[in-house]
């Protein structure tokens, strides 16, 4: 059995909330190896006018722990 480490990570775009998911699993990839899962734990906006300005995505991401 695989020890596995759960980071969380917020990620924004300005289109979608995939594109923030999105952008939140490239971030973490720049500094954790061998990411095993994403879970998207919240899915929060801003607005504007009426309007979505700003799509947020609070994710748990996964990773095997390196011995």
């Amino acid at each position: 059995m695989t020890a596995v480490k759960v980071i969380r990570v917020m990620g924004t775009a300005a289109e979608s909330w995939e594109g923030a998911a999105h952008e939140a699993f490239q971030e973490a990839s720049q500094s954790v190896d061998d990411i095993s899962g994403i879970n998207v734990e919240r899915w929060t906006a801003d607005v504007e006018d009426g309007e979505i300005t700003e799509c947020k995505v609070t994710t748990e991401i996964a990773f095997p722990v390196q011995h």
